[in-house]
């Protein structure tokens, strides 16, 4: 099954689904408390995706202070903002990836996997084959000066 046929069948079944799982809820809970429990994990969401896209991002400015190449902070970095999307969308199911996305331990294992498969393949730019700090063994270091 290609790719599109499979975002488009999750893009008909997703909210079918939500809907589903959120009459449930209702029904089991009542109207108001899973409303308030919607809301919650909305701003469960908003504070999750604020303090792990931060953690990310300076994970990601450190690799490259020391010259490494970031490629897990590069996977990690789409993911907090994927599960970000998915917390701030009302419903149970997006609830639960979302909070797959944004939780650390997973997040890990996921974009380790995703790099391990070759799902995702980040290049390292040519710096960062000697340390990002210029120090290429066959370069020669010198000045000049243009006289006319």
């Amino acid at each position: 099954m290609n790719i599109f046929r499979l975002f488009l069948l999750a893009v008909l079944i997703l909210p079918i689904t939500e809907i589903f799982l959120l009459v449930q809820a209702g029904a089991l809970l009542g109207v108001l408390p899973t409303l308030l429990l919607i809301v919650a994990t909305g701003v469960l969401g908003v504070h999750l995706f604020r303090t792990e896209g931060l953690a990310t991002w300076t994970r990601l400015q450190a690799c490259m202070a020391r010259g490494e190449a970031p490629t897990r902070e590069l996977v990690e970095g789409p993911l907090v903002l994927l599960g970000g999307i998915l917390l701030l969308t009302p419903g149970f199911l997006t609830d639960a990836l979302g909070l797959i996305c944004l939780w650390p331990v997973t997040r890990r294992r996921m974009a380790d996997y995703m790099l391990a498969k070759g799902w995702i393949n980040i290049a390292a730019p040519q710096g960062f084959a000697h340390g990002f700090r210029g120090k290429d063994p066959g370069a020669i270091e010198g000045e000049f000066r243009k006289e006319d």
